[in-house]
């Protein structure tokens, strides 16, 4: 399934149009896109079982080429987790060694975006960071890691946008705050369960500016997968329904060019991950006058 956030409202989207689930359940099932993610087994049984009619207004296709009409296919997530350094080469070009264990920052919700947002950039030192964006589906803590793919509900793409100025200020690095300016955090275009995937494990994953290739990688160049991610995290937090996990960046961003090249104005960052659909975010000037 694909499930996504139209007008504030849970929709499945399909190649053949769209349902407004609360609607065409009857009112059984929510119109909250975050209780839809908490209820998707029940909203999967429904969906099989009595093949709702579709609008076909929108469909995968017209949503995937304007993305602006979505928002975000999880709102309010009580966690969002990010990696660090999870791809080998990305440590390479930022040099510095591969971790031992997962580094882990936050980002925070207030930062979250929809799909085709409009960015407005606060400083000239903003970068890009394609991710794979994991939504926890069902919540536990000290999850085995042979059982931790069960605790997904499904993937998402998102973009970890950094100002680098803040994050590298000062005599330690500043994740958090220098990651969650306004529209920092865009995810979507929808939640992608995983049996919608051919291989869940080894996803392409790409971010172009104004149509130049900028990021390309695979998924299955993580140092740390999915599995030992949600794994690891739950033996120290209680992983819940709808939380947020940035599984790290493939090689290719802005700060670790020659010379190092930034977010502007007027730029359209396109992100997207095979089988997952992408993002479309303009940037705007933000900058006090």
């Amino acid at each position: 399934m694909k499930l996504a956030n139209l007008d504030g409202r849970a929709i499945l989207v399909t190649a053949d149009g769209i349902v407004d689930i609360h609607d065409g359940s009857d009112g059984r099932l929510p119109a909250d896109p975050d209780q839809a993610v908490e209820q998707l087994a029940d909203i999967d049984r429904w969906y099989r079982q009595e093949c709702p009619d579709l609008d076909p207004v929108h469909t995968a296709v017209s949503l995937a080429a304007d993305p602006a009409l979505l928002g975000p296919p999880v709102v309010r997530p009580s966690q969002i987790f990010a990696i660090g350094l999870n791809y080998a080469a990305h440590a390479a070009e930022t040099n510095r060694r591969l971790p031992a264990t997962p580094l882990v920052f936050t980002k925070f919700a207030s930062a979250l975006a929809g799909p085709g947002e409009t960015i407005a950039l606060p400083t000239q030192t903003c970068d890009w960071e394609v991710e794979l964006v994991v939504v926890v589906g069902r919540a536990g803590r000290d999850i085995p890691l042979g059982n931790a793919l069960e605790h997904v509900a499904g993937y998402c793409v998102g973009q970890d946008i950094s100002e680098r100025g803040a994050q590298m200020a000062g005599e330690r690095p500043q994740f958090a705050m220098a990651k969650s300016h306004r529209g920092f955090a865009p995810i979507g275009p929808w939640l992608t369960t995983l049996d919608e995937l051919a291989d869940p494990t080894d996803l392409v994953v790409e971010a172009s500016i104004d149509d130049q290739n900028v990021q390309t990688g695979r998924t299955s160049d993580m140092i740390f997968d999915v599995s030992t991610l949600v794994s690891y995290l739950s033996q120290t937090c209680e992983l819940r329904v709808g939380d947020l996990i940035f599984t790290g960046t493939p090689p290719g961003v802005g700060q670790s060019r020659t010379p190092p090249r930034f977010l502007a104005p007027g730029d359209l960052l396109c992100s997207q991950i095979e089988g997952l659909g992408g993002l479309r975010n303009r940037f705007v000037d933000g900058m006090p006058s």
